[in-house]
């Protein structure tokens, strides 16, 4: 009797033994997931497109699932798992907008400021977004995708005003042609030092800027709003080369349509006393 009682005991402890280890079994392994969720992650768009195209929605679905990984319990042999390439944002490049305008429509700081470096030394410009905020955006966009680099003062006009915006390279040129922007209502006088679009009449604003050499009020009235001024550097602007005048067809100067088509080759073989802006900066 003694003997039958032993083997009950030894039966009982194996079948204890055999259960435990099951129950640690299931405990390890990875929690079924529905059919298709990792399919719905991969099939995720990156995460730009999320934000331009994707409903709320698939974005809080996402942000469910990535939530419930991370509460998850990690199994005792992790699954191998592909890179979730959604997470890895692409590279931007920063110039891409200068081949393609509609790359470059990001919303200017409130106030910033904006370095040339010109032939004649550097000229530090301070923007006002609430002046003009169509005509401060476009500007910040220009300087961020390197336009204003090489780019001549090809009408200086003495007692009025100093003009570049026109690419050296005819396809930049081409490029922006048909860039155009909105005006803004004048909210500051075109006075002395203030730096404003020229247009070719009423929403005409692409790449072509002036700054005023002398107050120039009477520019108010025909629309023509300044987007910043020069802080520093007024005596560069006043020393840049005006020797060649008015452009043609009104004068002897650059004709604003070769340069359009043959870019910097036709004003360094023309007009060789030019002078240009180097390079532009954001400032910290």
């Amino acid at each position: 009797m003694s003997l039958r009682i032993c083997s009950t005991i030894i039966i009982a402890v194996l079948l204890g033994m055999s259960a435990s280890c099951s129950y640690f079994s299931s405990e390890s392994t990875t929690p079924d997931e529905p059919e298709g969720a990792a399919e719905q992650v991969e099939a995720t768009p990156e995460a730009g497109e999320a934000e331009a195209d994707a409903p709320e929605a698939a974005g809080e679905t996402v942000e469910s699932s990535t939530e419930g990984a991370v509460d998850a319990d990690v199994p005792a042999e992790p699954v191998a798992v592909e890179p979730d390439e959604t997470e890895a944002e692409p590279a931007v490049d920063p110039r891409a907008g200068l081949t393609d305008p509609s790359k470059a429509v990001e919303k200017a700081p409130a106030s910033f400021r904006v370095k040339f470096e010109t032939t004649k030394g550097p000229v530090i410009i301070e923007l006002n977004r609430g002046w003009s905020p169509r005509g401060v955006d476009r500007f910040y966009n220009l300087v961020k995708v390197g336009f204003f680099e090489d780019i001549a003062f090809f009408r200086v006009l003495d007692g009025f005003v100093a003009q570049f915006g026109i690419s050296g390279n005819p396809s930049i040129t081409s490029t922006w042609t048909n860039a155009i922007i909105q005006d803004d209502p004048v909210k500051t006088s075109n006075l002395r030092g203030t730096l404003t679009f020229a247009t070719g009449g009423p929403n005409t604003r692409t790449t072509q800027l002036f700054i005023n050499l002398v107050d120039n009020a009477n520019l108010d009235r025909s629309g023509f709003s300044p987007i910043g001024k020069i802080v520093e550097g007024m005596e560069a602007v006043d020393a840049l080369y005006s020797g060649y005048g008015e452009g043609a067809p009104m004068g002897p100067g650059p004709s604003q349509g070769l340069i359009s088509s043959q870019g910097n080759s036709y004003l360094r073989q023309k007009f060789p006393n030019l002078d240009y802006i180097k390079s532009a900066s954001l400032v910290d």
